[in-house]
């Protein structure tokens, strides 16, 4: 999500930036946007003379759908005992 979360927010991107943004490694990065536009949620676009990247309106609607499950789940606690 952070990854996604990063290239909506910043725009056209290079993968040093995204991974900056995500707070990944390159290397690491560079798989979830493989990922991710294997499925078509990104896309490779030019960008300063290199390979940049851009969400596509597929990936803004899973982005969305994404947040909107994420308020619907409730952080567990371990620490109490339920039996």
């Amino acid at each position: 999500m952070d990854t996604l979360e990063t290239i909506r927010r910043r725009g056209n991107q290079g993968i040093t930036r995204i991974s900056y943004g995500a707070n990944l490694p390159v290397d690491r990065a560079n798989d979830v946007v493989s990922f991710l536009t294997e499925r078509g949620l990104v896309k490779e676009d030019d960008y300063d003379g290199g390979r940049g990247y851009r969400i596509t309106s597929r990936g803004g609607e899973f982005l969305q759908a994404l947040k909107t499950v994420k308020t619907y789940l409730v952080p567990v606690d371990l620490t109490t005992n339920m039996l």
